[in-house]
């Protein structure tokens, strides 16, 4: 269950980037882009939080 949603995760952080990432360039709202992208690398950080080994 916990590798669906850490899967589930990742696909939805990549498609926050790219949604961040098109607003930004094509100049329609940069804030909501630069805040798309700010959630995807939180995301990914909690992805990575996740899967770290520990001792």
């Amino acid at each position: 269950m916990s590798a669906m949603i850490l899967s589930i995760l990742m696909l939805a952080g990549i498609a926050l980037g790219i949604g961040g990432l098109y607003l930004i360039v094509k100049k329609r709202d940069p804030k909501h882009g630069w805040l798309m992208i700010v959630a995807a690398m939180v995301m990914f950080a909690n992805v990575l939080i996740w899967t770290v080994p520990t001792t």
